[in-house]
């Protein structure tokens, strides 16, 4: 068997997937107003500092960079950000006297992650330098209080990306993270979108729910759960034969798939992540994995999070998002499509921004449709259990039942994370009956 190492850390959620239709890497009306302030601190490299109306909040500890102070000579000289407020840097050069940056690892919406080698750890880390713009870094502090809650109660390892360091350097909030491998999505893409099997969607999975549950239990709501936001541990991986082949696959690797050494994940992004609340309803996940309650302005809780895992574990079986659209109403109608009729009593309360959805107690489809190639997309889907069985070998049955538990339309009948856990796909019950 031919095995390969792979050195790269591409970051997942940078990539703009090559689909037939436009993915939206993150279409949301409004962005949550921010729920901390922006805390005190030195600015790393400058004799310059700022300061919030307030003590900083116990629960937040500064940078040990910020005590200990860095010297003036670890920096390069400075530079004005991008037009779209992105640090500018050089390989090779300094961020603060303890990093040197080794490579850029990936850029986003939120800024860019940098390789960079800590000289006081001696080892590679990943750092994120959030772009020099006020709602950015409020959401970066959220991030970092977040992070912080997470780790001071993550005593058995539940799967959530570390928090290594923070710092403000040049007005660009820096977060340290252990490296890891590459996300679950960008392994699926370099693999030409072949499924992962079975026994490694099981453990994925069950890794997955172990977060979700952990988080859950904290009273935090993760709210933008996909395979971007997923990554492998390790990036080594085998080739193995794949008899089925691909048709998106080059000819000369039609028959080779890459399947991960390791099934280690833990979750990242946690800039989204909101405490549980009673007045949540604004559009929170991206598109793909968006639960229906979202869309119709329902309101949303736990229960979105958990409709996030079921599209992620029907993509890993298939290699191909659940749904791929870019439209309210196809992506409702995709939905009825592949689980049935929405019920009745969740189309009667939809908010105001929904009711152009439903035409006459029904969704407004497919008269509502934008063009023809909008129904042709959604009547070549197949209902779930075809889909499934149509990519899974065996344990067919325990996950259509699994995922009909995940996907449920209503909310609150939806599995949550510690039960689906239970359920006998992860537990193997299946076997002693």
């Amino acid at each position: 068997m031919e095995m390969e190492r792979v050195t790269e850390f591409p970051l997942a959620h940078l990539d703009r997937r090559p689909r037939k239709r436009a993915r939206l890497g993150w279409d949301v009306s409004q962005v949550p107003k921010a729920q901390v302030g922006i805390f005190c601190g030195q600015e790393v490299g400058s004799i310059t500092s700022y300061a919030s109306s307030g003590a900083t909040p116990d629960h937040i500890i500064s940078s040990s960079l910020f005590v200990k102070g860095v010297a003036r000579n670890g920096s390069p000289p400075w530079r004005e950000d991008d037009k779209d407020g992105h640090y500018m840097f050089a390989i090779g050069e300094n961020l603060t006297s303890r990093y040197k940056i080794h490579s850029k690892m990936g850029e986003g919406t939120f800024g860019q992650v940098l390789e960079c080698w800590d000289r006081e750890r001696k080892e590679m880390v990943a750092i994120k330098i959030v772009r020099g713009i006020k709602k950015y870094r409020e959401a970066a502090m959220i991030e970092i209080e977040v992070l912080q809650q997470l780790g001071k109660h993550d005593k058995g390892g539940n799967r959530c990306v570390q928090i290594r360091n923070w710092f403000d350097y040049r007005n660009h909030i820096c977060i340290v993270f252990e490296k890891l491998g590459p996300s679950l999505y960008d392994f699926l893409r370099k693999n030409n979108y072949r499924s992962f099997p079975i026994d490694l969607v099981r453990e994925i999975g069950r890794q997955l729910l172990e977060c979700v549950a952990f988080m859950h239990d904290l009273h935090l709501i993760h709210t933008d759960l996909k395979p971007e936001n997923i990554l492998l541990v390790s990036a080594d991986y085998i080739k193995v034969l794949d008899y089925k082949g691909s048709s998106r696959a080059p000819k000369e690797s039609s028959y080779l798939k890459r399947v991960p050494k390791s099934s280690a994940i833990k979750v990242i992004d946690f800039g989204s992540t909101t405490y549980e609340r009673q007045d949540q309803n604004y559009i929170v996940s991206t598109r793909h994995y968006r639960a229906p309650e979202v869309i119709l302005g329902l309101g949303w809780s736990y229960p979105c999070d958990i409709w996030s895992v079921g599209c992620i574990l029907v993509e890993l079986c298939t290699g191909e998002a659940l749904f791929q659209t870019h439209e309210n109403l196809e992506h409702l109608a995709m939905m009825e499509r592949v689980f049935g009729p929405l019920p009745q009593h969740m189309l009667k309360r939809i908010d105001r921004h929904a009711e152009k959805y439903i035409r006459r107690g029904r969704l407004d489809w497919p008269e509502g449709a934008t063009s023809r190639e909008s129904i042709k997309a959604v009547l070549k889907l197949p209902r779930l259990q075809n889909l499934v069985m149509q990519h899974v070998d065996h344990s067919a049955g325990d996950l259509i039942h699994l995922l009909q538990g995940l996907l449920r339309y209503e909310p609150s009948d939806r599995l949550t994370a510690r039960e689906a856990l239970r359920h006998p796909f992860f537990t193997g019950d299946h076997l002693r009956r």
